[in-house]
């Protein structure tokens, strides 16, 4: 089929089901040829608002991928300023942005890679006192944070919202991504397992070493966030199994991945 004559397929297939505009259905034609995303997934992409915790390693692909997938809104909420050893692995920066805030760069290079995608930017850190309120605003929240505490505290809060969280972690050459989703039971009626199923307590402070202590591959956040992306895109379109009751591990040494279910305790 004729360039011009796909356009005007995709156009009449998305306007039947969703209001996007002709530049929306063109730059997101890849999306719109897929059955299971169409006109209607894209325009609930379109709608939906993610809120993104920690503009670092993990949250640098998830917010370049969403804003590139056509989400509507994104929350960015980190209190922190770019610094060179950031570079390596955080991919929305740039040399030109060091000093700068973490959820102005990134906004700045989101405006860049759509324009559509409205950003709210947090300065601020996240507390007990603070998250609920904040991740009400949101229809799903991925937590890229660094430390145990925030995790925990995301945790409760999306499970207190009743919103969907994609979770993940990675240490040296290792990550590990899931879903969470508490508030809902699964296919047998039982109730979906929590962050404290999984983890039922932190560990001590400083058994496990922070990524400047112990360092971290660059392109292993980008696999791993890139894995949070495409569950948060599964979330809002519907599409696919999201990795509820699962958690994948990847191993980036061996090339290798795996999957562990756990349940309810």
């Amino acid at each position: 089929m004729a360039p011009d004559k796909v356009f005007q397929s995709l156009y009449g297939q998305a306007m039947t089901t969703a209001a996007l505009t002709a530049d929306e259905i063109e730059r997101y034609a890849r999306h719109i040829v897929l059955p299971e995303i169409g006109g209607a997934g894209q325009q609930r992409l379109k709608q939906a608002r993610v809120l993104v915790i920690g503009a670092g390693g993990l949250g640098a692909p998830v917010l370049e991928y969403l804003a590139a997938a056509g989400v509507g809104t994104l929350g960015v909420v980190d209190d922190d300023t770019v610094s060179l050893s950031n570079l390596q692995r955080q991919v929305i920066h740039s040399t030109d942005t060091v000093g700068m805030l973490k959820t102005h760069s990134a906004k700045a290079t989101i405006a860049r890679i759509n324009p559509n995608t409205m950003v709210e930017a947090h300065t601020i850190r996240l507390t007990p006192d603070n998250a609920a309120a904040l991740v009400a605003r949101y229809d799903v929240v991925v937590d890229g944070s660094d430390n145990f505490e925030t995790r925990y505290t995301v945790a409760d809060a999306c499970a207190s919202e009743g919103k969907p969280l994609v979770h993940a972690a990675v240490g040296r050459f290792d990550g590990s991504v899931t879903v969470l989703k508490p508030f809902e039971d699964d296919k047998d009626g039982k109730p979906n397992p929590s962050y404290r199923d999984l983890f039922p307590e932190a560990p001590p402070p400083g058994l496990v070493p922070s990524c400047a202590e112990a360092g971290v591959l660059g392109a292993l956040t980008g696999v791993v966030g890139t894995l949070q992306a495409m569950e948060a895109i599964k979330l809002i379109t519907g599409i696919g199994e999201p990795l509820v009751g699962r958690l994948l591990l990847y191993d980036a040494l061996a090339a290798r991945f795996d999957t562990i279910r756990y349940k309810r305790a």
